[in-house]
């Protein structure tokens, strides 16, 4: 019980640097010496120094015989930091305690082995699943070089997303939307359709404190955004990308000029290739991406494979009549076509519920 205390607390740490490690992970470290916390520390930013170095450097007493507590394996390779396997060794720290394995192929359980060649004993897999599901869009994004996409919407008891005129202003309550606004920040980019720019003409930005604003990635495939929509006259305070099929560079420039960038991806179905898309942005390091886009982007989502979780915020309101509903398009023709998602996590939020469920991915014959 003690070392689920302890990890729990990194946890705590390491949620610190939620929305600003990205794309590394976010990590907590507690350092204990005869029972009594010594040093503690987080990942705080992209290129900082890592929750291991900060808890060091957070001792007031010599680290020689504590025990490290860390959410994720310690790395081992130079990358925007030297090692954190060096920084232990040498602070003559005897033992410790890891919560998830990192699948960095750089890693990849060689930290471990290191810091076990040197005589430092080491207890994997205490609070395993919950330090695991801290980086969820890490370990998604270190594997598959995509980002880790949820795809959100928020829809009243029967379904719906919005009225028969098309108004959906507002479905859930302020303590939800906040709750929203804690994930633009979170994730690394959010990304909607023309349809959604065009109906609602949303800012797509963060409005907490203290927060930071997501990339903002809009589907245009026959370019067709407004030059006057607020993702287009916003691009000083938020980046905008518009993804299209359109090479024409002259439709490009009045885009560029107003500070927007033009990604150019190819054509699936008559439409952007979402899996191309995700693959660009992969490259972009782009590690995260919430996807609130309307029934028809949601639909081509799922059908491109790139949903890795739903998130469903339930109002209990009714709208009735031909409102519409969170994926559109033809839908599966058959029940057991349907597709399968994991059994949901339920938080109430003020007034609304959020269901959360991860995407089964399909087994391919």
């Amino acid at each position: 019980m003690e070392e689920i205390y302890y990890m729990r607390l990194a946890i705590e740490l390491a949620r610190q640097g939620r929305g600003w490690v990205n794309p590394n992970p976010m990590v907590g470290a507690v350092i204990v010496k005869h029972g009594k916390i010594v040093g503690q520390g987080f990942h705080k930013k992209c290129g900082g120094l890592h929750a291991e170095r900060n808890a060091l450097a957070d001792c007031q007493t010599p680290a020689a015989g504590a025990t490290l507590y860390v959410t994720l394996e310690p790395c081992c390779h130079h990358g925007r930091t030297p090692p954190c396997t060096d920084a232990i060794i040498k602070s003559g720290i005897s033992r410790l305690v890891v919560g998830s394995f990192d699948p960095n192929p750089m890693v990849a359980g060689k930290g471990i082995s290191i810091l076990r060649s040197h005589g430092i004993e080491v207890i994997e897999n205490v609070a395993k699943e919950e330090c695991d599901k801290l980086n969820e869009s890490f370990f998604h994004y270190i594997q598959n070089k995509t980002p880790y996409v949820v795809m959100k919407y928020a829809m009243t008891m029967d379904g719906k997303i919005a009225t028969h005129t098309g108004r959906s202003q507002w479905i859930t309550g302020s303590e939800a939307l906040k709750h929203v606004h804690e994930d633009r920040h979170r994730y690394s980019a959010i990304m909607v359709g023309l349809g959604t720019v065009l109906t609602d003409d949303p800012m797509l930005t963060c409005r907490l404190e203290n927060r930071k604003n997501p990339l903002r990635v809009i589907c245009d495939t026959n370019l067709r955004t407004p030059l006057g929509a607020k993702i287009v006259t916003t691009t000083n305070i938020a980046s905008t990308i518009i993804a299209t099929t359109i090479m024409d560079t002259n439709r490009h420039r009045p885009y560029l000029e107003a500070g927007c960038e033009i990604m150019v991806i190819s054509q699936k179905d008559n439409h952007i290739d979402l899996f191309n898309l995700m693959q660009r942005l992969g490259e972009r390091q782009i590690d995260s991406l919430l996807l609130e886009g309307g029934g028809t982007l949601n639909w081509s989502a799922l059908q491109s494979g790139i949903v890795n979780k739903v998130q469903a915020y339930v109002a209990p309101k009714l709208f009735g009549g031909s409102g519409k509903t969170p994926v559109g398009g033809l839908g599966v023709d058959y029940p057991e076509g349907a597709f399968q998602l994991s059994k949901p996590v339920i938080t109430q939020i003020g007034d609304d519920v959020l269901l959360e469920s991860e995407v089964i991915p399909c087994l391919q014959d």
